[in-house]
């Protein structure tokens, strides 16, 4: 039987290499690839059913029209002629009477492939003119944060962390949410590294390391101003490398000046002894190594958060040690070294985290371009991973939006379309895979035919651009998908000498030829000059949310990303891939579920002025009083609201309207429900 290889797909950092055994036709087994470096052998519980989802009975395996209310559900099977025939005359019009711009395309990371999340998408909707998006749901904040204080925000190899003494888990559930790196941890430990986590959550990552110092949320700018004052009353600091390498230690020092560790401990909620110890072991156990995600950013504060954290590096030199410095996304390195197609600066773009209010308020007024007369919806699922989401599902109801989901199932959005077109899933679709969580590339080969008809996205988008006569002229819009990747490849760049695709074809993964000593945030990437890193003062600031009222709105909501069997909503709506049941739940604090006389099991309402969602309450010491925490990723049918958790979620911006949205600064109040009169 022939045994066919590729790469995970999935929004996660690990970008895992797979194999899969085809019988007749059908991918009847799958396992990861023993001999790469981070999957060896091993695949995540969500992947582990992938065979299940491909061959799932609910899958869309051919287009589909509404028969019924925007979000009924009701549809009728149609041609691949009809749909896309309807789907041109629908965008075209608009663009005919030269509003391009009331198309919108609204995108994320349903697949992170190189093909098929974007490159014949993103030419189809450039020659189009259609509206975009800022795609700054998450990761955007942390990396403009590491920018301002690294220039280019090239972190290190996270594997490197193998070579620490001190390895700092900032924010970040690794064991749940970065599972691949773990054994990289766990070998460094063997070695003699103390692994740290600092979480206001006690999570799974925190109860397996070394020391868990649980904070309260957003505190983290006041630890690291109090870390920096330790090091410089205790003269921990190198004065040398700071005035060779940074600029701007006058402003932190001043700023960190009256952050002592006992001022820090009032705002953290830890004791002063402990980040005491927590800076000295960070500055004198070398090499040392932070690893932080996406976690902290979603917070009023978060830019300011992750230029702390960043800091730190850049101040103590941990930067310029093997195993030591910060260890965050290495998406900037495949973007560096990978051919892309051009994007015109000036096409209107919007925050994903606005969709709701795009979609409700009267044109002109707050958007300065016309109205949205369609929304095509690809790679993403709005109406259950966007805050505000009553708003956007009041937008997904209006019967004058024309709107396009391709998608593999019937997901929340998808049940508000007007045409679903099939996708095909990754065993059907070939594509070239990077990583945020390492830096080898990888190539998907597809193991079966497509299923029913479904399609890859780069297909459905070759085809609506023909429709469209956007095609001709446009490589990006005709070429097959192993001529993309070639042309993808094929920039010139030094990280990717001798990379081909033939060169994967035979291996199946790479590793970008970023040098071995290549140390990120210190060494300048090909074509640049070195630039000092950059310090300066820090502001401490409590998280807030807009609508908040402390009598009425007491506890912090903190929507965690903690079932191992899903990720974002990927999954989310299957029951084989949910905890066994069924209706999602809230996790209070004992001291807060007695002041409200709640008890683990009752049925209990979680409400702000945004939305109101009735759940089961759990109690448990994993947050700290004054906190809940509730799953993110859930579909809506998980409560009787038909409502998921971002019904509740702050969508407040940074104040540029650039970055991600402040999930994690939602001030709720959880009451039981009271008994049937």
């Amino acid at each position: 039987m022939p045994v066919i290889r590729g790469s995970c797909h999935h929004d996660c950092p690990d970008t895992c290499v797979w194999e899969v055994t085809v019988e007749r036709g059908r991918a009847i087994a799958l396992r990861g690839a023993a001999d790469h470096p981070t999957t060896r052998g091993r695949l995540c519980p969500k992947v582990n059913r992938l065979l299940d989802r491909v061959h799932h009975p609910d899958r869309l395996l051919t287009p589909l029209r509404r028969t019924g209310p925007k979000g009924s559900g009701a549809f009728a099977p149609i041609s691949w002629d009809e749909a896309l025939g309807e789907i041109a005359d629908r965008l075209g019009a608009p663009r005919a009477a030269g509003r391009p711009e009331a198309v919108v395309q609204y995108s994320f990371a349903g697949t992170q492939g190189v093909l098929q999340m974007g490159v014949v998408a993103e030419a189809f909707f450039e020659a189009f003119g259609a509206t975009g998006t800022h795609r700054h749901l998450c990761g955007v904040t942390a990396s403009r944060a590491a920018a301002d204080v690294l220039g280019v925000p090239f972190g290190m190899d996270p594997l490197e962390v193998r070579h620490a003494r001190t390895i700092l888990l900032w924010g970040t559930d690794t064991l749940i949410t970065n599972r691949h790196l773990w054994p990289e941890i766990e070998q460094a430990r063997r070695q003699g590294a103390l692994v740290v986590v600092i979480d206001p959550v006690r999570t799974a990552t925190a109860e397996a390391a070394d020391v868990a110092l649980q904070l309260r949320p957003g505190s983290d700018v006041a630890l690291v101003l109090a870390m920096v004052h330790v090091l410089d009353a205790e003269d921990l600091l190198d004065r040398t490398w700071i005035d060779r390498h940074t600029t701007g230690w006058d402003a932190l020092r001043a700023s960190a000046s009256a952050m002592t560790p006992d001022a820090a401990a009032r705002h953290c909620g830890i004791e002063a002894d402990q980040i005491r110890w927590l800076a000295r072991t960070y500055a004198t156990r070398r090499p040392a190594a932070i690893r932080t995600l996406v976690g902290p950013e979603h917070r009023r504060g978060g830019r300011e958060i992750l230029r702390a954290i960043s800091m730190l590096p850049a101040l103590t030199g941990a930067l310029g040690e093997l195993g030591g410095g910060l260890a965050r996304s290495t998406q900037i390195y495949f973007d560096t070294a990978l051919a892309v197609p051009p994007q015109d600066p000036n096409r209107p773009r919007f925050a994903m985290s606005r969709l709701g209010e795009q979609l409700t308020t009267p044109a002109g007024r707050a958007t300065g371009r016309p109205p949205i007369e369609a929304l095509v919806v690809h790679n993403c699922n709005p109406a259950v991973i966007v805050p505000d989401q009553n708003r956007v599902i009041a937008g997904l109801e209006r019967e004058d939006l024309f709107t396009v989901v391709i998608e593999q199932f019937l997901t929340d959005t998808a049940r508000y379309a007007d045409i679903v077109l099939p996708a095909t899933t990754q065993l059907e679709h070939l594509d070239l895979g990077l990583a945020w969580g390492h830096l080898y590339l990888s190539l998907n080969l597809p193991a079966i035919a497509p299923r029913g008809q479904a399609l890859p996205n780069t297909e459905i988008f070759r085809r609506l651009a023909a429709a469209l006569g956007l095609a001709e002229g446009n490589p990006w819009l005709t070429e097959d998908d192993e001529s993309l990747i070639r042309r993808v490849l094929a920039s010139g760049h030094p990280w990717l000498e001798g990379i081909d695709l033939e060169l994967l074809r035979e291996r199946a993964w790479v590793r970008l030829r970023v040098p071995e000593d290549f140390r990120a945030g210190l060494d300048a990437p090909p074509g640049a000059r070195p630039q000092p890193l950059r310090l300066g003062a820090l502001t401490v600031s409590a998280p807030a949310d807009v609508t908040r009222s402390p009598e009425r709105y007491p506890l912090l909501l903190q929507t965690r990303k903690q079932h191992i069997a899903f990720l974002n909503s990927q999954y989310g709506g299957f029951a084989a891939h949910r905890p066994p049941h069924d209706q999602l739940r809230v996790t209070l604090h004992p001291q807060d579920a007695e002041q409200r006389g709640i008890v683990a099991g009752q049925q209990v309402q979680v409400v702000n002025d945004r939305g109101c969602l009735t759940c089961v309450a759990e109690i448990g010491d994993r947050g700290r009083p004054g906190m809940v925490t509730m799953p993110f990723g859930w579909w809506n049918a998980a409560t009787p609201e038909n409502r998921g958790v971002n019904a509740l979620t702050n969508p407040e911006l940074p104040p540029d309207g650039l970055g991600s949205a402040a999930f994690h600064d939602t001030a709720v109040e959880v009451r039981p429900v009271e008994p049937p009169g």
